[in-house]
């Protein structure tokens, strides 16, 4: 029995957002139709990047959502790090493609506190990276 999430997302140009998710975030790639769709090893999830026309900016409508100490872009999706992995991942993402929300702490001195960065991918889909300081399992 699998428990593995799966999210197919537009990707616009395949072979552009196949390189920020393999380069930029570290992810691995799995199963793919050449020139079609690519999935990507999404920290044990599976994310699939399936080909479409390319977006010129990050008109998908979207929406701030008041959150602990900062308003969250809205859709997005994500993933919990275990913190050297998120460091690692951080370091990457500022060193190369800039962050959409810049790192800080949210929910400090409780049991959800966390690290967390927003970033886009090339076709503009919002992703949230963090670190929690109480991991669940």
């Amino acid at each position: 029995m699998s428990n593995r999430f799966h999210l197919a997302i537009e990707a616009g140009e395949l072979s552009n957002t196949v390189k920020f998710y393999t380069d930029v975030l570290g992810c691995q790639l799995d199963m793919s139709e050449e020139g079609k769709w690519q999935d990507v090893d999404f920290w044990g999830n599976e994310l699939t990047l399936h080909q479409s026309k390319p977006r010129n900016s990050d008109s998908l409508e979207r929406h701030r959502h008041s959150v602990d100490m900062g308003d969250v872009i809205v859709p997005h999706l994500g993933i919990h790090l275990p913190l050297e992995e998120y460091q690692r991942v951080k370091a990457s993402v500022a060193s190369s493609v800039g962050f959409v929300d810049k790192p800080y702490i949210r929910f400090e001195d409780t049991d959800y506190q966390q690290e967390t960065f927003f970033v886009e991918d090339p076709n503009f889909n919002v992703l949230e990276i963090k670190s929690m300081v109480k991991p669940r399992d």
